[in-house]
């Protein structure tokens, strides 16, 4: 599977760390340059996105076990980001990606989601009913 990153995981040293991997097979596990349409990256804490514009990242492809860690890295059970997938505009094997939103409030993030709600239904809410995508730059 799939996962868009676009913050500290663009980097191949972070993710052999994070995912316990030889830093030599590290760069391995990205399957492309991606860019985030409908959805740009903010600074605070940690790195977010909010809706509107776009983000630059890349793909990297992880099994199950991967997304498992990753989730316990984003702090999903915590509540601090929450993942949602995405679709992918390409003629790839994949059709969607998972990507990690970070919640604006607990990263110093001056940002709102519309909708009502909890912050993961929001999110899930504005991707499902706007024009969120993943296009490979590759």
């Amino acid at each position: 599977m799939l996962v868009f990153v676009y913050g500290t995981l663009i980097e191949p040293e972070r993710v052999a760390t994070v995912l316990e991997r030889d830093p030599a097979d590290a760069a391995d596990a990205f399957a492309g340059r991606a860019t985030l349409e409908g959805l740009c990256r903010v600074a605070g804490r940690y790195p977010t996105l909010v809706p509107g514009g776009s983000a630059d990242g890349r793909l990297l492809a992880i099994d199950e076990t991967g997304l498992a860690t990753l989730d316990e890295y984003e702090g999903v059970d915590t509540g601090l980001y929450v993942r949602v997938a995405v679709p992918i505009a390409s003629s790839g094997p994949a059709d969607r990606c998972f990507v990690y939103v970070g919640e604006p409030k607990r990263l110093g993030v001056d940002a709102t989601w519309p909708g009502d709600g909890a912050f993961r239904d929001r999110v899930r809410q504005v991707v499902s009913r706007t024009d969120v995508v993943v296009r490979s730059n590759e």
